[in-house]
């Protein structure tokens, strides 16, 4: 029997692992193509221009892969690229969307902080989120350099990441947030040492399970789909395919191999 046609996911490196653990509980018969773009991470330091031209090019692969929906498992390749991709091609796109709307609902303070990358804060999509769903709430912004580099190094708990995550999160608690939203798919395998430092008071939220669930929701009428006798996983990567099997393993939680993506 012919393998199913598969879902795209990818990420300008491992973090979108998060939002594929939750599609992959979710849908455990789907197939998969995962492309970790390594080898231009990270995103938060590029231009639109330039993120959307990754975001083409992955694109292009993962079609000529049959796949029948991409997910873009980064925020800000979303921001940046998600529209552009809508607007050019004919198949869904499910794009991260950070979690303010339920950060907002959740706080008990009246004030919420939103951890992301440079280019993330950058644009005008975060804030046009924000300013629709913040109500009376107080809002604080956070950029956090260095943390998806963090991740892709396997460093989810050295001191140099605690130092970082303290930097970023411990003044915005000091400010009065009980809520912290995860506004990167790479920050969601920082959440124990984060919730480490920031105390079990403090609500951490992303947006991977919600994602899981509208794709879930764009495929559930192929019946075909869920009727498929095996799924399978495909790991693609523009960076070094070694580093990806030894770091990407551990995030996902078991051996996974890695074939070169064109770069």
């Amino acid at each position: 029997m012919a393998e199913p046609a598969p879902i795209g996911v990818f990420d300008s490196g491992l973090g979108g692992l998060s939002v594929l653990r939750e599609i992959v509980a979710k849908r455990p018969d789907l197939s998969t193509i995962y492309v970790a773009d390594s080898g231009h991470c990270p995103y938060g330091e590029k231009s639109a221009d330039q993120i959307i031209a990754r975001a083409e090019a992955i694109t292009e692969r993962l079609l000529g892969a049959g796949a029948q929906l991409i997910v873009v498992a980064c925020n800000t390749a979303t921001i940046a690229a998600v529209e552009y991709l809508r607007a050019n091609y004919s198949i869904p796109f499910v794009g991260m969307e950070p979690a303010v709307k339920p950060a907002v609902a959740a706080t008990r303070t009246g004030v919420i902080g939103v951890l992301a990358t440079g280019a993330a804060l950058a644009g005008d999509k975060l804030h046009r989120l924000i300013d629709r769903h913040r109500g009376t709430v107080r809002v604080i912004t956070q950029p956090c350099p260095g943390l998806v580099e963090q991740v892709e190094r396997g460093d989810l708990d050295g001191p140099e990441t605690r130092r970082l995550l303290a930097a970023y999160a411990l003044p915005l608690v000091a400010a009065g947030a009980d809520v912290l939203v995860l506004g990167c798919t790479h920050y969601p395998f920082l959440r124990s040492t984060l919730a480490d430092l920031v105390g079990a008071t403090v609500t951490l939220l992303d947006t991977g399970e919600a994602v899981a669930r509208r794709v879930d929701s764009l495929l559930s009428p192929g019946a075909a789909i869920s009727s498929a006798p095996k799924s399978v996983r495909h790991w693609l990567t523009s960076g070094d395919p070694a580093q990806m099997m030894s770091v990407g393993s551990r995030l996902w939680g078991a051996p996974l191999g890695a074939q070169p993506l064109a770069s």
